[in-house]
């Protein structure tokens, strides 16, 4: 057997965490590494006599040559058609919540459409992520702007993981690694990323929003406004939720000492959560083991992007939520899916702080078709 080949390489690395419902203590990363072959031929003879091989494999080669030559030009024939439109990304990640973030700074439009954007976030058929995040130019003073397109399409007002990821990326796209903090407008208000030393990442968060209807919620208040442990119907099972705008929506569900928010159905009673009638703009929901008044452990169910690993302005909620029910101190440790974060309700000026590191995953680019 003869065997001809052209195999031009692409090599690739992935590492992936397995899914937000497992327990911090059965998770584990999986590395897959190798190189992908974008073509190969394989001829085979049985031939008899030499003169006739001679013949027949000139014929052969021949015949490779122009099958491996077309086999170049289909290979690069998509990537020839797409060349006007192509987009450079830079992925990032924040305690497993992972982006992928874009400069937009060149315009106020987004470059994507959000059906672009969800395919984007396909983990098979895209590159992945929870979202694609845009960084902008600044207005009303800010220094950029940032939209953020959820994996379904939708927008939300603001991600508390994906502004820090959004820091780490302006600094790597200004070419500074100094301690420094940058105001970014987003539709949830102005908020304020800071650089710190050790690489992680302070976010004033802002205050919180708990008069029910800028929740927004239709349940009824229960305490000055807001909707502090309040019933709530789901999935025949009678829930208490407090109910927090950290500039998007939260319902916060904080768990009997007893009960293991692992052992929790997250895929079954979250989408029940996310579309209840109560919620008008749909609603991201915690479920909260409490450990001690300064350690909780959460997990979430994202609207419009399902069980993730963490979420920033989740855990600001779930605190302000705790610290209403009398169940925890304003400076906490929130142990997420994906890792902890620092909260902080400031008594002093009624904001939330938010300290915990985001990282660069990869870079690449992506071909958009249509």
């Amino acid at each position: 057997m003869a065997t001809i080949a052209h195999s031009p390489l692409v090599w690739c690395r992935r590492r992936t965490s397995v899914a937000a419902s497992t327990s911090p203590s059965e998770r584990s990363s999986v590395s897959v590494s190798g190189k992908i072959g974008l073509s190969g031929c394989i001829f085979k003879s049985n031939l008899v006599s030499p003169k006739l091989r001679r013949g027949r494999a000139v014929c052969i080669g021949a015949r490779a040559e122009a099958m491996v030559a077309d086999l170049k030009t289909k290979s690069t024939a998509p990537e020839a058609a797409a060349s006007e439109n192509v987009l450079h990304f830079v992925k990032y990640q924040g305690l497993g919540n992972d982006f992928i973030l874009v400069d937009n700074r060149k315009s106020s439009t987004l470059c994507i459409t959000s059906e672009q954007a969800a395919r984007l976030c396909d983990r098979n058929f895209g590159i992945g992520g929870d979202g694609v995040i845009f960084v902008l130019p600044g207005v009303n003073g800010s220094d950029y702007t940032m939209r953020i397109i959820n994996s379904d399409g939708s927008e939300p007002e603001m991600c508390g993981n994906g502004i820090r990821c959004v820091a780490k990326f302006i600094a790597e796209l200004e070419g500074t690694t100094e301690q420094r903090s940058y105001k970014i407008d987003t539709l949830a208000g102005l908020i304020v990323p800071e650089l710190m030393a050790d690489g992680q990442v302070c976010v004033d968060m802002g205050p919180p929003i708990l008069e029910a209807k800028k929740v927004p919620t239709t349940l009824e208040p229960t305490q000055d406004g807001a909707v502090v442990k309040a019933s709530l119907v789901v999935a025949g099972r009678s829930w208490s939720v407090t109910c927090v705008s950290m500039g998007n929506p939260h319902c916060v569900v904080l768990l009997d000492p007893s009960e293991d928010v692992y052992s929790l159905p997250l895929a079954e009673i979250g989408p029940l959560f996310e579309k209840n009638e109560v919620f008008p703009a749909r609603i991201n929901t915690e479920f909260v083991q409490v450990l001690s008044s300064l350690h909780l452990r959460m997990r979430v169910w994202e609207r419009g992007a399902g069980p993730t690993l963490a979420c920033g302005t989740g855990a600001c909620a779930l605190v302000v939520a705790a610290v209403l029910e009398g169940r925890a101190e304003r400076n906490c440790l929130v142990e997420l899916p994906g890792g902890p974060l620092q909260i902080e309700w400031r008594e002093s000026d009624n904001h939330v702080y938010m300290t915990g590191p985001a990282q660069i995953a990869f870079r690449g680019t992506a071909y958009l078709y249509n």
